[in-house]
């Protein structure tokens, strides 16, 4: 496999900035935006390549977006407005005031903003201290969520109502393309991310009711070796296809504090001394470190 070389030094990024300033109406922050956004993608492709889990085909930009500096922003707290600079002498005012998610984001900061053909995205930042109260891990498995917290004990979240989603709109699906019905298909696709967008939000709204200041350590699962041909049977591999990890792992992430381990060896090592049996059978292990009353 061919190493993909990404020029990073700062004579190449001069000249490819003065390119891209030919004939360029906007701002100059603009193009040094473009370069950085670009840069991220291709080095974000280049890992993932080098990895495996990617094709040769170079990364292409399906929908188009500018992400905007702070320098190109001024910002109104208390008008809640936005002024960004298109063109020397040319603006764009956006507006929060009014948006269902005011109240939610007071006294908090803008970050950079996001361009599309058709929306603006907003992001805002909280800088408040959290008082931490616990650490709770979890084992994501195929059908649930399992953790623990000494104070509370075991916690078991059932993610089968995820998988009958999934199952059901499957067969929706299915049927509708075999018919050549591609609105149809088109709906039952809308309804099935709306169902699982629902079922990840309520759980993570859950969490936090839950276990409120707490910080949840997930798995890095590494989905492509989950569904892997090669790696997993096909029965297996449909239901691991099926449970979004990664989207409850990021949704927890928007609404509590969360960190990630590697899930290598995760079922056989200790935590406490490190010790790793050899096999995951047995409830109950005895590790030569521990005392008799710590098994």
């Amino acid at each position: 496999m061919k190493v993909p070389i990404i020029p990073k030094d700062s004579g190449f990024r001069r000249r490819l900035r003065s390119e891209l300033l030919k004939n360029c109406p906007y701002a100059s922050h603009w193009v040094d935006s473009v370069i950085r956004t670009a840069y991220s993608i291709v080095e974000s492709w280049r890992k993932r390549y080098l990895k495996g889990r990617a094709k040769k085909a170079k990364p292409k930009i399906k929908r188009r977006f500018a992400r905007c500096k702070i320098t190109l922003m001024k910002i109104d707290y208390n008008t809640k407005t936005i002024r960004i600079t298109l063109k020397p002498w040319e603006y764009l005012t956006i507006s929060w005031k009014g948006a269902w998610s005011e109240r939610r984001v007071r006294g908090w900061t803008v970050g950079e903003v996001v361009i599309k053909d058709d929306r603006v995205i907003i992001p805002f930042k909280n800088s408040k201290v959290v008082k931490v109260k616990r650490i709770i891990g979890w084992d994501s498995n195929e059908l649930s969520l399992d953790g623990y917290e000494p104070s509370i004990g075991f916690i078991h979240i059932d993610l089968r109502p995820l998988q009958s989603i999934k199952i059901v709109y499957e067969r929706k699906k299915a049927i509708a393309q075999s018919k050549g019905k591609r609105k149809l298909y088109e709906k039952y696709e809308a309804r099935e991310k709306n169902r699982v967008r629902d079922f990840i939000n309520k759980l993570s709204a859950g969490l936090v009711r839950l276990l409120p200041n707490s910080i949840h350590v997930f798995e890095a699962l590494d989905k492509e070796n989950l569904t892997s041909k090669e790696r997993v049977y096909r029965g297996r591999r449909k239901r691991n296809a099926r449970t979004p990890w990664r989207k409850i792992h990021k949704r927890v992430s928007e609404v509590a504090l969360t960190g990630s381990v590697s899930s290598k060896y995760t079922s056989r090592e200790c935590p406490k001394c490190g010790f790793r049996v050899k096999t995951q059978g047995g409830a109950r292990i005895r590790m030569p470190k521990m005392q008799p009353e710590d098994e």
